[in-house]
């Protein structure tokens, strides 16, 4: 008697459709995505949209969150170095921005922003050389004192200007190529507003409109997105996640654990500080209370909400903690406990983050099969 088995169809997931797309469609869903994004502060969708807060503004915030979650995400994600003081090398590259433009010099913006990074990654170098030789729970003290210490040496140093902080930092250069009109709606019904208050002009880099700011940083995060996959992909990636999953294994296998660890820290504070120096010429003007311990614990959480390790994730995470805030600002004092429920039953409801990696689904699988294997042979045995 023969017996023919009925195969179950293989159900295709999302990632799977998307890695059987030729290459050229692939690039094209890219390129629509990035166009998507650089029109939409000027689409003012209604539900997207900030009614209490300027659309344009809230964006670039949400872009600069993203890229410093980016740069965390290297730190924490790929090398599984818990840092609480990344707020440190934010305000190292805002500093060198505003102390080589406005304080103690008229210093060219492109070559403040060279400098930014490379103060920063020294900086990332200095810290790291002795730190990351301990682990764990030290790791993460000694990183948390350095960012209140670079705070309060701006605070207490009459050269940082102390508490006055610095005003008047340069802006990028502005070449007004052209303007952009924004959409209004009525209702459902959307109409082109051609007011000249209402035109975006493309890199000119004012006070009063902040989209030029968002597409910069956008463009940025692109250049970060790019180099952030190539380098997980390659030898460095690979002696990262060998790393964080078991350093001692990994030095066994003759990973220089250390070295990697180093480079992940200048990582980090590179993106950090070039962060850094966007928000400080965006904004014009810093002061010690700009670099609070807090905003390292938000960045941290954008990175933990959108799954570290992940880089989409880390920009999901950055977007969900600077933009619910404003979204729900008609809370008024409300809105940071609406926006504190809602962490709250992510951390219970989705605990390795919105987007986790692959590598956290793979684990999750394996422990879903042991367990069902064990419970089978539990129901044998009995």
């Amino acid at each position: 008697m023969s017996t023919s088995a009925t195969a179950k169809p293989v159900k295709l997931t999302l990632v799977d459709r998307w890695s059987a797309l030729p290459k050229p469609a692939q690039i094209l869903v890219w390129v629509l995505i990035a166009l998507f994004f650089f029109v939409l502060p000027l689409m003012n969708l209604p539900i997207v949209s900030t009614p209490d807060a300027q659309f344009g503004s809230v964006l670039a915030t949400v872009a600069n969150y993203a890229l410093v979650a980016l740069g965390l995400n290297i730190v924490l994600g790929y090398a599984g170095l818990l840092d609480l003081g990344y707020v440190g090398f934010y305000a190292i590259g805002a500093y060198t921005v505003g102390v080589g433009g406005s304080l103690h010099g008229h210093i060219n913006w492109f070559v403040l922003i060279i400098m930014a990074v490379t103060i920063s990654t020294a900086s990332g170098l200095l810290l790291g050389a002795p730190t990351l030789r301990v682990r764990g729970d030290y790791l993460a003290i000694v990183t948390l004192g350095f960012g209140e210490i670079i705070r309060l040496t701006a605070l207490n140093s009459p050269w940082l200007n102390q508490a006055r902080g610095i005003t008047g930092i340069p802006r990028p250069p502005s070449t007004e190529l052209f303007g952009l009109p924004s959409l209004v709606w009525d209702g459902a019904t959307a109409k082109v507003d051609l007011g000249d208050g209402a035109k975006s002009i493309f890199l000119k880099f004012g006070l009063l409109d902040a989209v030029p700011y968002y597409w910069l940083a956008l463009i940025v995060i692109i250049v970060v997105l790019i180099a952030d996959k190539l380098l997980q992909a390659s030898r460095v990636g690979r002696a990262w996640e060998a790393t964080r999953e078991d350093e001692e294994a990994a030095e066994l296998n003759g990973v220089p654990t250390f070295r990697f660890k180093l480079l992940a820290f200048a990582m980090g504070a590179f993106v950090g500080g070039l962060s850094g120096a966007l928000y400080a010429s965006r904004i014009g003007s810093i002061n010690p209370d700009s670099f609070m311990i807090q905003l390292s614990m938000m960045f941290l959480a954008a990175v933990v909400i959108g799954g570290q390790g992940n880089r989409w994730g880390a920009i999901v995470g950055g977007v969900v903690v600077a933009y619910l805030p404003e979204r729900f600002r008609e809370f008024a004092d409300f809105r940071i406990v609406v926006f504190g429920l809602l962490l709250l039953l992510l951390a219970n409801f989705r605990p390795q983050g919105l987007l986790p990696p692959r590598r956290a689904k793979r684990a999750q699988r394996a422990d879903a099969a042991t367990k069902e294997l064990e419970g089978t042979e539990e129901g044998a045995r009995a």
